[in-house]
């Protein structure tokens, strides 16, 4: 059959998401008719004590208040109800003084849309909820009308111009009821659901200027962490080098020179100097080798996270339980990222958190790598205390991905990463 063919049982495919746009057109009205009901309550009260200005100040930012909280609910609703995420356009506050946070929401154009989709969602809100209730109501009225039509006044059932009685005409209407049970009400219901979502894209999701906007300022931070954790990256190689191999070879050196000048007048223990040269050379040849692997391991390039998180979990001081479930590798870049990322959180956990087990996650969902790291230490970690998160973060924000950490004091700690790696 070619797909792009007209199916009338087309909803039914997915009747759960067809039970979701129902229930998302239903409650869109009692939902619209609060927010609506707050917001033209005070933006009315705001308007009208504009007079005094002073007065009027605390009503209109309580408007804001609400209608961004009102906005923030509906983008949720949209999102577990009708399976569409819409972007929060609203930029966040710099100001620093009450009136000034307040004057910068009455100039965002964000927030003005979201008081606008407030008042226009009631009417549009009470449409998609009389179509939807008026379908599947309707039509199951109807097809059970021959086991009620009797005992209506007159034992029948007027619709405007019709009547229906016992008979031809009620088994009609049960085949009239049973039709629009299975394709009338099903296809009102997802076109409502459609038009109140369409709505809420256009006055609580960005625009397209502001889209453009968010794309160049989030490639600008992504270029600008990048370029930070590889200086920062680049300073601990450095550091690295000059307290350990570095010092362990001008030690070689000069243990060397020693041992050259003892050779001729005390071939014994010009031999022994040799000897410790010898053992002090492999030192600084392992202290190399670890800093090449903590640069980027062998074993993640060869064999993968898998294969590469288990050396790790297999020296951390604190029991690690590592579960990788990745039916496909993302690229090497990302990869790279995430093993970093875990390998850096662990030695947090190691020597900050002072817990007894650690649980790293890490799957493949769709275009994107989900990391979970999870301790049940003594919480409090802040980026801002030099605990290393801040490094993680502009690791992960160099590759367009989000980081969040979760730690109560008291714990336990949890860092959530999500990376893009492609379809």
């Amino acid at each position: 059959m070619n797909d792009s063919a007209f199916n009338p049982f087309r909803p039914w495919k997915h009747p759960w998401r067809l039970w979701r746009a129902a229930c998302y057109n239903v409650t869109g009205l009692p939902v619209a008719v609060v927010a609506f009901s707050f917001t033209i309550a005070f933006l009315a009260t705001s308007v009208g004590l504009l007079i005094t200005f002073v007065l009027a100040l605390p009503f209109a930012w309580l408007t804001f208040i609400l209608a961004r909280a009102f906005a923030q609910f509906e983008r949720n609703r949209v999102a577990s109800l009708a399976g569409v995420r819409i972007a929060d356009p609203v930029p966040p506050l710099t100001a620093t003084s009450w009136y000034g946070r307040l004057r910068e929401r009455a100039r965002s154009g964000p927030r003005w849309r979201e008081i606008a989709h407030h008042l226009v969602h009631l009417p549009v809100g009470a449409l998609g909820y009389a179509f939807t209730m008026a379908a599947w109501c309707g039509s199951l009225a109807m097809l059970i009308l021959p086991l009620y039509v009797d005992h209506l006044p007159e034992d029948s059932a007027k619709f405007y111009f019709f009547e229906v009685t016992q008979g031809t005409g009620s088994l009609a209407a049960a085949v009239a009821g049973a039709l629009g049970l299975l394709i009338v009400a099903p296809w009102i219901t997802i076109g409502s659901a459609r038009m109140n979502v369409a709505l809420a894209m256009a006055l609580l999701g960005p625009n397209s200027d502001e889209e453009h906007v968010a794309q160049v300022t989030r490639l600008e931070t992504s270029r600008t962490a990048a370029v930070d954790s590889a200086e920062s990256e680049r300073r601990r190689i450095e550091r690295d080098l000059h307290d350990g191999a570095q010092q362990r070879l001008v030690a070689l050196a000069a243990g060397l020179g020693a041992a050259k000048e003892k050779l001729d007048v005390d071939p014994e223990t010009g031999r022994q100097m040799i000897a410790d040269a010898h053992e002090e050379a492999k030192a600084a040849l392992k202290e190399i080798r670890d800093l090449v692997r903590g640069i980027h391991p062998v074993i993640l390039e060869d064999r993968g996270l898998d294969a590469a998180l288990s050396a790790v979990v297999a020296r951390s001081p604190v029991p690690v339980t590592l579960d990788v479930n990745i039916a496909k590798r993302p690229p090497a870049t990302v990869e790279s990222a995430a093993y970093f990322v875990i390998t850096e959180a662990l030695t947090n956990v190691a020597k900050h958190a002072h817990a007894t087990r650690a649980y790293v996650s890490v799957a493949r969902a769709g275009d994107r790598l989900v990391v979970e790291i999870r301790d049940n230490g003594q919480g409090g970690a802040d980026p801002a205390h030099g605990t290393g998160l801040q490094g993680l973060r502009d690791r992960v924000a160099g590759l367009g991905g989000t980081i969040y950490v979760i730690s109560p004091k008291g714990g336990p700690t949890t860092v959530s990463v999500e990376l893009p790696c492609g379809s």
